[in-house]
């Protein structure tokens, strides 16, 4: 125990000197511009779970207060905690153990005799639940620096006190207290860094059952383990092209913006404009269009009425060569008509008056224009409702066989 006490003490006299060393604000190379200054940001900001930390640490503590002569305990330090910036941090900790000093009168705390030094020991565990402002000194004025060693950062803190009696005796209390202290962290690597934490803690002496205010000072040693991503990126250097323009060019820019916004709405403008013809134009070709449709139509039938087949003498069904005809003028006329949905087609038959008589020729006639009609609307998918049937007999005329027939008027 007395060579672990050695050891802290020496450790904490170490960091003591180190502090009011100027060697602690020496580190500085990699974090300096062109011109040699030391570059202290902006920075950018990161995620939450960036640049989280936990430590742990033990040591000893030194318990003061008016009228008492000191003794060493033992102490134990846990902490959590984050960094907002490379310089302020805030984290949350628990420190606690025991705390040991001399009284020349007996108490509650203490009544056994200690004859080689002719005093009573009062000996009480504490528990100091404390939240703690932190502040890199060695970022905020030596400038951040991810590869630095060694950093010093004071702090203020402050908290919830408590003390209770240790081997069975009967003793508790409640104070808040407060203090100051410096951290001293030691890079080991990217995520883990050795610490030296010295504070002082300023409470009532209600603590321990006396009056006046106590003062526990501490210091111990352990690791802190950084979390998230333990870094923060500097703002300038994303900036420097644009930081590094005249007035005279950004002037000129500015002007070309403002001349390429007027470019931008005068385009906006007679786009809007052709926009508008453009509807127009279409609108005047869909009509043009559809006149035109009209007048192929007209144009491609006025040569194709009437249309005529013709039939062999006292038959009602055509021969092969008259029904090519009728194929003919089925796909390449009639469909056309049809299409149109405004004419009627008209199928008229005829019988040779001198080759027959005249019931039977009428007959003949309305039998040619069924069968016309049957292929026209069975073959030929023409609707039954466009067909108008007629038949009738002729007169006699100079060539028999041209009144054999059946004529397609539309």
């Amino acid at each position: 125990m007395k060579r672990l006490k050695f050891f802290i003490g020496a450790a904490a006299l170490a960091a003591v000197a180190l502090t009011a060393s100027p060697e602690a604000f020496a580190q500085e190379d990699g974090n300096r511009d062109e011109n040699g200054k030391i570059v202290r940001g902006p920075y950018e900001t990161n995620r939450f779970g960036d640049n989280w930390f936990v430590s742990a640490g033990g040591g000893i503590d030194l318990f003061m207060n008016e009228g008492y002569k000191t003794k060493l305990g033992l102490d134990l330090d846990a902490n959590v905690g984050k960094w907002f910036t490379p310089s302020v941090g805030m984290r949350i900790g628990y420190s606690g153990v025991n705390a040991n000093c001399w009284s020349d009168t007996p108490s509650e705390l203490g009544r056994t005799l200690d004859t080689g030094k002719d005093l009573y020991q009062q000996k009480f565990g504490y528990m100091y639940i404390h939240g703690d402002f932190l502040w890199n000194s060695s970022n905020a004025i030596g400038g951040y620096k991810e590869t630095r060693f060694w950093s010093v950062i004071p702090y203020a803190h402050a908290g919830f006190f408590r003390t209770y009696g240790l081997d069975g005796v009967d003793f508790s209390n409640n104070e808040l207290a407060m203090g100051i202290g410096t951290l001293h962290s030691l890079r080991l690597t990217e995520r883990l860094a050795m610490t030296i934490d010295m504070k002082t803690t300023f409470v009532n002496g209600r603590v321990h059952n006396a009056d006046g205010v106590a003062m526990l000072s501490s210091v111990t040693m352990g690791l802190a383990v950084n979390l998230g991503w333990p870094g923060f990126l500097r703002t300038s250097t994303v900036l420097t092209a644009v930081e590094t323009a005249t007035a005279g060019e950004i002037a000129a820019l500015e002007a070309a913006a403002v001349a390429l916004e007027a470019a931008n709405v005068a385009l906006a403008q007679d786009n809007a404009k052709l926009q508008k013809q453009n509807t127009s134009l279409t609108q005047q070709m869909a009509t043009l269009q559809k006149e035109e449709v009209v007048l192929e139509a007209a144009a491609d039938l006025s040569g194709y009425s009437p249309a005529t087949v013709y039939f062999s003498i006292g038959q009602a069904v055509l021969a092969a060569d008259e029904m090519q005809h009728l194929d003919y003028i089925a796909k390449h006329i009639l469909s056309k008509v049809s299409e149109q949905g405004k004419v009627y087609i008209t199928v008229m038959g005829s019988a040779d008056s001198n080759t027959g008589g005249q019931k039977r020729n009428q007959t003949l006639s309305a039998a040619r224009g069924k069968y016309i009609a049957d292929m026209l609307t069975g073959k030929y998918g023409i609707p039954a409702d466009r067909l108008v049937v007629k038949s009738e007999v002729v007169k006699a005329t100079a060539d028999p066989q041209l009144d054999r027939a059946v004529v397609f008027t539309f």
